[in-house]
């Protein structure tokens, strides 16, 4: 068998975790982006700018308009005008996006410990380590 080179390995290990993830995703009616929106949403500390969740989410602005449209309509996020700066809006996340987000989340969660149970306990936490290693180089 051909030795494939990490970064193809780490490709496929990646696209089989997102698709577990959206498996689980499926029945909450969220996608992965909407899912990434809640989480950020959720893990702020007050409403976030439009502008602001973008940067969080690393797109441009223009790619989270149908994003957040998407959440409003199913009533897990509201825009508000911004008092400090009316010409902004916040994106305010409502209790039962908050409550979907940490559905979310243990769907991801699931997903990862369903995909990562041929490791050890031990290889799992070396492996944390490591790809923190190589995010961290990036940040």
């Amino acid at each position: 068998m051909e030795e494939r080179e990490l970064a193809e390995l780490l490709h496929l290990v990646g696209r089989r975790l997102r698709r577990g993830y959206v498996h689980r995703l499926e029945p909450l009616g969220l996608n992965p982006g909407q899912a990434r929106a809640l989480r950020a949403l959720a893990g702020a500390r007050r409403p976030l700018r439009m502008v602001q969740l973008a940067e969080e989410l690393r797109i441009v602005p223009r790619s989270l308009t149908p994003v957040v449209d998407a959440l409003e309509e199913a009533g897990l996020a509201r825009r508000e005008v911004d008092p400090a700066n009316r010409r902004s809006t916040l994106v305010v996340i409502t209790p039962e996006g908050r409550a979907l987000a940490e559905r979310a989340r243990d769907a991801r969660r699931r997903a990862g410990e369903e995909l990562f149970a041929v490791l050890s306990d031990d290889q799992r936490e070396q492996l944390r380590e490591l790809l923190t290693l190589v995010d961290e180089q990036f940040r």
